[in-house]
């Protein structure tokens, strides 16, 4: 059995907490899984059946910052279909490779609906996501209300395979539940490439986009996190530093050192610490508090005292995160007294919404300094782009100059 995947539920109504409707969604192969057969009698009719109204619309593959394709459905509920006691819906999914019938998966889902009045009106909202390999694919879906009453529909996707940019993570034809917290373990060890692994740093900054915004949103952490994640899955990468900072508390959250693999759950629970909306007094009587930390973060973690020729430095060091807006400028003079670094540099500049932050940040007007290659990041296709980039750019040996003079 797959670990469960919360499914987000919405409902949009006078009298009735988001919170009160509640799912868990598992995924499930054929030989774990023994379908009902009026389930199964359902399935095989291929009608579309309107007992229980709603409305059930196919969420087409996705890619993901996780280089990974995402594929769910929505659905609408009239209230009206849900007055009553306290009830519990049932909504399952077979999702079949096109070429291999007998291989099926199942999707299993079960929300608890609290007693609704009469008088309810409005609509709630069930959403389902899980991960699919490259393959054609056929859905039977349908939902089974509290009184059985049935609601149903079928759809055909397709997922490419070999498309640029796609890390390897899901099978061919195979099916697997979408994680719901970014943080957690996900991915099984790696087969390293042959020879010495490769030490990546990582400086990751989980700050806001910009200062009139409290937390960052959960979206904009996940994509962070896949960034890392999709570095940490080269094969090529076997060792791993990483400084977790953030600007609006000045402080670096999160660290270690030359380490073979990241403790992305400890990394999640420093970041779900992070104080938003409190500034310091310090900070606000001091205006160029922000720029002195920035500085030295740099100087300390990408100049020379952060990637030296010592067999624990760094082949190659990361930057990852939104643009840094700052009231000052950083001194590009202190910057580049300690900028000889002997390996690459790369930022992978994270700005979802080019269009309403055009503006060049702290970080670009000083990579120069240290030869380093900015990729700006709006899309998972740029991520993808910018991994298969950096990927060819990287060599072993902390002292390689031919990784860095690739850069130009």
């Amino acid at each position: 059995m797959w670990a469960h995947n919360n499914t987000s539920v919405r409902a949009l109504l006078l009298g009735l907490a988001i919170s009160e409707l509640c799912s868990s969604q598992t995924v499930l192969n054929t030989s774990r899984f023994h379908i009902l057969g009026s389930d199964l009698a359902v399935f095989e009719s291929q009608e579309k059946r309107t007992d229980l109204r709603c409305e059930a619309a196919a969420v087409n593959p996705q890619l993901d910052f996780d280089l990974r394709a995402h594929v769910g459905y929505n659905v609408l509920i009239p209230m009206q279909e849900l007055t009553g006691p306290p009830q519990r819906l049932r909504i399952m999914a077979r999702i079949t490779p096109v070429s291999q019938p007998e291989k099926s998966f199942f999707l299993v889902d079960r929300i608890q609906v609290p007693a609704i009045g009469e008088d309810a009106r409005g609509t709630a909202e069930v959403t389902g996501e899980f991960l699919a390999g490259p393959g054609r694919y056929q859905v039977d879906w349908l939902m089974r209300g509290g009184r059985e009453q049935v609601c149903s529909t079928h759809w055909e996707f397709t997922v490419k395979p070999n498309e640029k940019g796609v890390l390897p993570g899901v099978g061919p034809e195979t099916i697997t539940e979408a994680p719901k917290d970014p943080f957690a373990e996900q991915s099984p060890p790696k087969q390293l490439t042959a020879g010495q692994p490769l030490h990546v740093k990582f400086l990751v900054n989980f700050s806001t986009m910009n200062d009139r915004e409290s937390a960052m949103k959960p979206r904009d952490v996940a994509a962070l996190v896949a960034m890392l994640r999709g570095v940490a899955q080269l094969p090529q990468v076997g060792r791993f530093s990483i400084v977790a900072f953030t600007m609006s508390e000045e402080k670096v959250i999160y660290r270690e050192d030359n380490v073979p693999k990241i403790d992305f759950p400890a990394l999640g629970k420093a970041v779900k610490g992070i104080h938003t909306g409190t500034v310091d007094y310090s900070q606000l009587a001091d205006p160029e508090s922000k720029t002195r930390f920035l500085t030295s973060l740099l100087t300390e973690h990408v100049g020379l005292k952060g990637a030296g020729q010592q067999s624990s430095d760094p082949d190659a060091i990361i930057l990852v995160g939104p643009k840094v807006m700052l009231d000052k400028k950083l001194d590009k003079d202190v910057i580049e007294e300690s900028a000889q670094t002997r390996v690459p540099v790369f930022y992978l500049n994270y700005n979802p919404d080019p269009t309403g932050n055009p503006w060049k940040g702290a970080i670009d007007s000083v990579l120069k300094a240290y030869r380093g290659l900015a990729y700006t990041i709006t899309a998972p296709r740029d991520f993808g782009s910018a991994l298969a980039d950096m990927t060819t750019r990287l060599r072993p040996g902390a002292n390689s100059m031919v990784a860095r003079e690739e850069l130009h």
